[in-house]
């Protein structure tokens, strides 16, 4: 199993996407107002682009990093905002 080295979501996510990484395992957690618990919860593979300040789903809604809770991979934590 690979370890993930990057800290900040964005490179997280392009290091899961550029390593090879198995995206089926990755999890993200962002906030989404109107949500239970206001969380939304999403596999890589409804990402359709990872910009430079957000990254767009395939359903064309653009989310901003700073909106991103946790990543999870192979089950384990690799990114939870304080």
């Amino acid at each position: 199993m690979h370890q993930i080295k990057s800290r900040r979501p964005r490179d997280i996510l392009n290091e899961i996407k550029w390593k090879g990484l198995d995206i089926e395992h990755c999890t993200i957690y962002y906030i989404h107002r109107g949500a239970p618990g206001d969380t939304k919860v999403i596999g890589f593979s409804s990402l359709r682009t990872i910009g430079r300040s957000f990254f767009e789903t395939t359903g064309g809604t653009a989310i901003p990093y700073h909106r991103i809770l946790r990543i999870d991979h192979d089950g384990i934590r690799v990114y939870e905002k304080k």
